[in-house]
This record gives C-alpha cells, structure tokens and sequence, in this order.
C-alpha cells in the first residue's frame, strides 16, 4: 500500500514542473515578452485574502473581488489584454450635475493604451464589477440593457463622456450580467453610447480569423465558457420559462450550429452564419435578421446529421432569446478552444441536466483524469465507455491525445497555432470515427454525448444506443446493435473505461442478460461450514447488481493483453461475502491486477450527491496461455501498485481544498500562463507568471507515481516476463 501522506510530501512542484516535458516548453519561450511587471512569488496566503491577477499581490477577498478576478483573466485570455496595461481601483476624474462638479471616481479595472503610462489620458477601456448576486433555485432572470439604464450611468461616468474621447469602451459586470458599451462623439450632441454585444480583442493580440461581421473570434478562457454556458442556460430557463430539461436541448441545438458553421466555415471559406453584429441584437430587426440566418443554418443542420437529429426538433426560443445565445456564442472560436475547457463547461451542464435515476453516477474529472493517465491509451488502440453517460472518459480521451501531441511538438501549455488547430483537429476526427466508441441505455445521454463528441472533435464519433449488458442481445429493441456488433463485438477492443451503474435497487433480474454470465460471475455461492471454502450452489441466480455484471462485461469486451479501468463500489473488494469472494477469484483468473486506487467519499458526494465509497480497479486481460498457466500454479508473482487516496481537490460541499502550512497559512505555487500577440507584426509568445492557491489533490500525485511504478517494474504476462529473461532481466 503506498500511503497518500508519504507522497503528498515527496512532491513539492509548481505544474510546471509536475509534466515531462516541462523542460521542452520552457525551452519554447525563451524570447517571451512579459505580460506585466513580474510580482515576487507569494508562498503563503493568510486566510481571506487571495492574490491578484493583475499585480500578483495578495488582496482581500470579497464577492465582488472575485468577479474582478474572473474578469481580469478573462481580459487576458480572451481579449488578449495584458494585465501590465489594466490597473485595479484606478482614479478617475468625473464630471457630474451637467458638466459643473468635478469629482473622483475609482474604475474596478482601468485599461490603457499598450504600453502607455498610467495616466487618464491613456485610458481606453473601463470596467466596474459588482458582487455576483446570490442564486435562488438555480433560476437566474438576466436583463436587458434597458433594465440596466441606472447601473449603466457610473460606467458613463468613468467613460468620462468628452474629457477623454479616446475611452471608447465599457463593461458592467457583477459575474452574471454583462453589459458592453461603445461611446462615440458627435461633433453636435456629444457623447453617444451604443450597447454592443461584446468588446473585441486588443489591437495588439492575435485573433483566429475573421468573419463576416469583421469580428475575430477568439479562444475562450474556461471558466468564461462556463459562465457563458450558463448564462445561455439561464436565460432560456430563467426568462423564456421553459423547463431546464427543454432549456437545455434549445441550447445544445444552438450549440451544435455554433460548431458546424465553424467547420463549414474554415473548409469552404464561406462567411460564417453563426454570428451577430455589434448592435444587431438590439434592435428588433436586427433580431429578425439573427433568427433567418439561425433557422437556415440549423436546417443544414438537421439534414446533415439526419440520424441525430429529427425533422420535429425546431428552435422554438423567442427572437429576444435567440439573438442573446448567438451574441453569447458568436464571438468564441471553439474548434481553436482547448478540449479541456469545452469538455469541462459541456460536462457540467449536461451533468446538471440529464442525471438520471439508474444509479448514473457521473465520474468527478480528477479520476476520469487518472484514469485515462494510467491506462495511457495509444493512438491504433480502440477504446470503449459501455456505460458511457456524458462522454466523461471519452472527451478525456481525446484531451489526452492533444496533450501527448503538444508534448510531441514542444508547445505543451501553448495555445495552439493555426496550422497545430487543424493538423490536431483532423487526428482527432479521424480518431473518432475509427478508434473511440461509447454505449448507453439513455437515448437522451447517448445524444448528448455524440453532440459533446462533435464539439471536441469535429465528427459524431460512433455512440450507440443499447444495453451493454445484453449485448449482442437486444436488437429487437435497440436497432443499433447490428452496428455496435461490426465496430465493437466482444474481445477486440483495446481499452475500456467504464463507470457502470451501481446498486442493488437497479437489480438484474431478467435471464436473457443474466445466462450470458452464469458461466462467470451469475453465480449462486455459499460456504463450507468446516472449511469456509466456497461452494457453487447447483441454484441459478436470479438476480444480480449490475456493477457486478459490469465486471465480467469489461473483461469480455476488451482482447487478451487488452486493459481495463473500472470504478466500483468498495464492498465488492473487500466484503467477506462469498458472492463478492467468487467475483474476486473470477477477476484473478482472468486478469492481471494492474492498480487499485481507493478514492475518498468526497469525490462523488459533490458530483453525484451520493454517500459512496469506491476504488478504481485496473485490469489487464490474460491470455489463453497466462490463464493455463496460472491454473498449474506456475504464474510469475507480480507487484500490484496500490493507492489510497485522502484529498481530491475539495471538500464534501464542494469548496476548493488547498495545501496549508502547519500554522494554517494556505501555500502557495508559482504557474505560468501563455498567449500569442502580435509585437511589431510578428507573432510572438506572451508569458505571465502568477501565484495561486495549491489545490491538495492526491490524483495527480497518484498518477505520477504509477508512472514511476510501472518503469520500474514493467508489465506483468509471460510477453514481459519472456523479454526480460531474453535480455538478462533488465527489460521493464
């Protein structure tokens, strides 16, 4: 057993360090402009304060300190703003009571002109933030501008109207509302304010392309995108009053539109359709004009992918409604978004959405991410989710082969560049549709997913509507059987990643699935009451949870020599029960134990809301000839690699948990952050260095270990065993 504490403090490294090719990408910014003044590292934080994304400086926390926060990043990330031209609570001199009074006034977060000093003068961009307002029933009513004429006048004010023309943008934030202002001057009447559906990126940046509109799209930052997800969420559900469930398919349509007319977009070069002007949502004939491209788009569509959607399925949301989630999506490219942060905002709204009543616990990230680390999948190798839910292991998948190809490239923790977006765009299709397959009984996960699946890698993919359990039974009804059986059929996948369904009161009971098992795990036992040996009942079975089915399933699925990760629940490892026992047994003569981690009961209490205790059990298939000789006693002893896992990363109310010095102070790590602007014509890498908390998480310790395990001690199997007596015991 490898104790969580030992590792826990073996390891002290900042994430940039904690990768391989840590030393590669540093090597790859070695002529970075600096994105701001570097701040001395903070090692430690005192309780209520955290640091500040602009100055690197620890500030107090507060509501409205972080909605700055979020937006101060998202300016830099998205806008391409360095945080050396933004200043926090900036001096202003306003004017009021009709141009007589003169009085100051303090921006959130002052932009100047690149580069530029400090001063009024040189502002070009204000912002004020307000605390973001508590939720009530998770039902958010946004407003309109027009709702927000009186919180808009002290963004007016700080625009500073004729005393400083060239501050021609405003935003008004309090995390959820986002109110965007354009001033201009008349010669006759003066300062005129327009709203505008968003601010476009920093003259010096670099953005993906351009568009009809002349707006350039951008990556997005990942905790915007999930905001804007939810924004759009909300709004459909908050101001439409439509139920979340048909909220949520309105948006994914929207979604799914969004992601095609990039792709058509950028292959025939024809003007993107998914887009909106600067003031166009704002007028109602604007809005009419949102919905004819909108409804022309989603009815291209709807033809292509024929089999996903069906012609009934219309966008029925209101202009209002419609031009607001265009506006919210538009400016984004997010074919060029990292895979990681659409997963994460596409994860956590399905999850919200379609969790079920059939013991559908969706995976937490941090051990689908562990996970897929440990199995390490390769690119010829088929991998399968039989119980797939959301796509988690999937999306993860594809995440881990852009990760392995950056590395591959030297530009790990690089946004990538065009030609990376498109080489790693057409790898990551052509895996899809030959290599990642996914199964569920609910029709509505099974769509949600093939749609998660498009927006990660630009093609459906291949998830198939079934029971996996009765498979290849059940085609009478789940016509996709047929195909399922040609793509996947039992013994010839690679990899298979699953987190079945558990409890007893989802049981299986009918006998078409349960005679597929009787000659493995659908078995009645007892015990020797001499001896305690186990005792096969001449009974049948009548009826078994479906994680225990799940086992035998995985096993029969994956090719001899082929591997498996399982989450399940702990009783089957550990109680003394002789059915359990029997399970036990049945997994030791097929497979070779390749890892057991035990994870907390936090790790699906905030995910799942249930109290549950679970391991992650890794598997490798044996052979024929492994399985022979195991049954004559003579199968090589193996070190299996054990983990206990204390902390995931936050609490049982989901609240961030960080690393703490004895004294309490919470510690803190030093990161780095990239984007590409352009300097004097000339694309080059930005860098900021910042410190933030250190989340104190065990998962990524745990894969790193395993890593070092497994170099050590290679592979069990008499492939490995035979290789390492040809080449004198060394081969690992």
């Amino acid at each position: 057993m490898i104790a969580m504490k030992e590792l826990t403090l073996e390891l002290a490294l900042s994430p940039a360090d904690d990768t391989p090719d840590a030393e590669t990408a540093t090597a790859a910014v070695a002529a970075v402009e600096e994105a701001a003044p570097e701040a001395a590292p903070v090692t430690q934080l005192e309780e209520g304060k955290i640091v500040d994304y602009i100055t690197g400086e620890p500030v107090t926390d507060s509501k409205k300190e972080q909605v700055r926060q979020r937006t101060a990043r998202a300016l830099y990330h998205e806008h391409g703003i360095s945080p050396g031209d933004m200043a926090r609570d900036f001096p202003l001199p306003v004017v009021t009571d009709v141009g007589t009074r003169r009085r100051t006034k303090r921006a959130d977060i002052a932009i100047f002109a690149h580069k530029a000093a400090h001063t009024p003068e040189n502002v070009r961009r204000v912002v004020v933030c307000k605390p973001e307002p508590k939720l009530g029933r998770n039902v958010v009513k946004l407003r309109d501008p027009d709702q927000a004429r009186k919180d808009l006048d002290e963004l007016k004010d700080l625009m500073g109207g004729e005393e400083r023309p060239l501050c021609t943008d405003g935003l008004w934030t309090d995390g959820l509302d986002f109110f965007f202002l354009r001033k201009t001057i008349h010669p006759a009447y003066g300062p005129q304010y327009a709203d505008t559906a968003d601010w476009d990126t920093a003259p010096e940046s670099l953005g993906s392309r351009e568009v009809a509109s002349h707006q350039r799209l951008r990556r997005a930052e990942p905790e915007r995108l999930k905001i804007a997800f939810r924004r759009c969420h909300n709004y459909i559900h908050g101001n439409e009053g439509m139920p979340k469930d048909a909220a949520f398919w309105q948006f994914l349509y929207l979604l799914f539109a969004k992601m095609y007319d990039e792709r058509i977009s950028r292959t025939t070069q024809r003007p993107a359709r998914f887009r909106v002007g600067m003031t166009e949502r704002f007028t109602p004939e604007g809005r009419t004009e949102i919905r004819k491209r909108i409804e022309g788009l989603f009815g291209e569509v709807k033809s292509v992918y024929g089999d996903l959607f069906k012609p009934t399925d219309q966008i029925t949301l209101s202009d209002k409604a419609l031009a607001f989630i265009v506006a919210e999506l538009a400016p984004y490219d997010l074919g060029a978004t990292d895979i990681d942060a659409k997963g994460v905002a596409y994860q956590e709204l399905v999850g919200v959405n379609l969790r079920g009543d059939r013991g559908q616990y969706f995976t937490p990230r941090g051990a689908v991410k562990l996970m897929v680390e440990i199995l390490n999948p390769k690119e010829h190798e088929k991998v399968l989710d039989p119980t797939c839910g959301t796509g988690g292991f999937l999306q993860e998948t594809l995440n881990h082969f852009h990760h392995k190809w950056q590395k591959e490239d030297g530009t790990y923790g690089f946004p990538d560049t065009e030609e990376q977006m498109l080489r790693y765009r057409e790898k990551l299709s052509k895996y899809a549709e030959e290599q990642l397959f996914g199964a569920d009984f609910d029709p509505f996960l099974v769509r949600a997913t093939t749609m998660n699946i498009m927006t990660l890698a630009d093609s459906t993919g291949h998830i198939i509507h079934m029971d996996s359990l009765a498979f290849p039974e059940g085609s009478d009804r789940f016509p996709k059987v047929a195909t399922a059986q040609k793509l996947f059929p039992l013994g010839s996948v690679d990899v298979v990643l699953t987190n079945p369904p558990f409890g007893a009161d989802i049981p299986i009971s009918d006998d078409v699935v349960l005679n597929q098992y009787r000659g493995g795990v659908a078995r009645s036992w007892s015990r020797d009451k001499g001896s305690g040996e186990l005792l096969e009942s001449p009974n049948p079975i009548t009826t078994m949870a479906p994680e225990q089915l799940f086992i035998q399933r995985a096993i029969d699925w994956v090719r001899p020599g082929g591997r498996i990760g399982i989450v399940l629940p702990n009783g089957i490892l550990s109680n003394p029960g002789p059915t359990d026992e029997a399970i036990r047994r049945y997994i030791l003569d097929e497979c070779f134990v390749l890892a057991s981690v035990e994870l907390p009961v936090e790790t699906f209490v905030v995910d799942a809301n249930v109290n549950i205790l679970t391991t992650l059990l890794f598997l490798q298939k044996k052979t024929q000839e492994e399985r022979d000789v195991a049954h004559h006693g003579k199968e090589e002893p193996y070190p299996v690699f054990m983990a206990v896992a204390e902390k995931v990363g936050f609490d049982r109310r989901g609240n961030p948990l960080y690393k703490r010095q004895p004294t309490g102070e919470i510690i803190m790590e030093t990161t780095e952050e990239i984007e590409w602007v352009n300097v004097g014509g000339e694309r080059e890498p930005r860098k900021l260095t910042r410190s933030r908390e250190a989340i104190d998480n065990d998962l990524p310790v745990i894969a790193r270990k395993y890593r070092e395990f497994r170099r050590k001690h290679g592979f069990p199997g008499l492939a490995a065993q035979r290789a390492r007596e040809i080449l004198g015991g060394d081969q690992r």
